[in-house]
């Protein structure tokens, strides 16, 4: 049976994650905000837990899951080597609602589904979800809602679509942003757009000292949070 509570108390906010971390920890799948939209999550080092996620969103390994961390730092452990571009770009857009596609270390013993050697990664700027994450650690963690439906908002719009087959909702109040994140390629030589968001193609070239028409929007990835 979910749970769902309401983060603008402080008790229950305390009591959602509490038994948010539990349900992670235990391969179970939760609902939590972010300054896009909603995500659904699991723990990103658990394939089974991966694989439900996948199964509740009715999605394929063909639209790879993305990962949320809690820090900057926490980049340098999952990757192999962060480019240039990616550095800078952290330190502009981060936390926030900017999703870099990266190559990820080798090392890794993780499954988030046909993504190539690569993995999509970013810091939400929401205390709720970054509060999780630095109690669980990275997070796979997808838009909460059933593949081909608008994605949530709210934590009642993730409920209606997702319902059982989450454990815990974390209940924030509508999304800042109410848009799915800016994504951007960095794992090539040359950086791509792969979807527009609230961080703009324009202002992504600024900080990159690069012409706006170089970064070739390009919608492959799915929604990510």
């Amino acid at each position: 049976m979910s749970q769902l509570f309401d983060c603008a108390d402080p008790d229950q906010r305390g009591a959602g994650l509490t038994s948010a971390i539990s349900a992670v920890k235990g391969g179970g799948l939760v609902v939590l905000p972010t300054d896009t939209v909603y995500g659904i999550g699991a723990d990103a080092f658990n394939g089974a837990a991966v694989a439900a996620l996948l199964a509740a969103k009715n999605r394929g390994r063909d639209m790879p899951v993305g990962v949320l961390v809690g820090s900057w730092h926490t980049i340098d452990g999952l990757v192999y080597s962060v480019p240039p571009a990616a550095r800078e770009l952290i330190q502009a857009f981060w936390p926030g609602a900017l999703s870099l596609v990266v190559r990820h270390a080798p090392s890794l013993h993780w499954d988030l589904g046909d993504a190539d050697g690569t993995v999509m990664l970013r810091m939400p700027l929401h205390p709720v979800a970054i509060e999780l994450l630095r109690e669980v650690g990275p997070m796979a963690v997808s838009s909460a809602n059933v593949s081909g439906s608008p994605a949530a908002v709210t934590a009642a719009d993730a409920q209606a679509q997702l319902g059982a087959r989450v454990e815990v909702y974390l209940d924030a109040g509508p999304s800042p942003k109410g848009a799915a994140s800016t994504i951007i390629d960095v794992s090539g030589p040359q950086p791509r757009v792969l979807r527009e968001g609230p961080v703009s193609i324009a202002d992504i070239a600024r900080v990159l000292g690069v012409q706006a028409d170089t970064l070739t929007p390009e919608d492959t990835r799915g929604t990510a949070p």
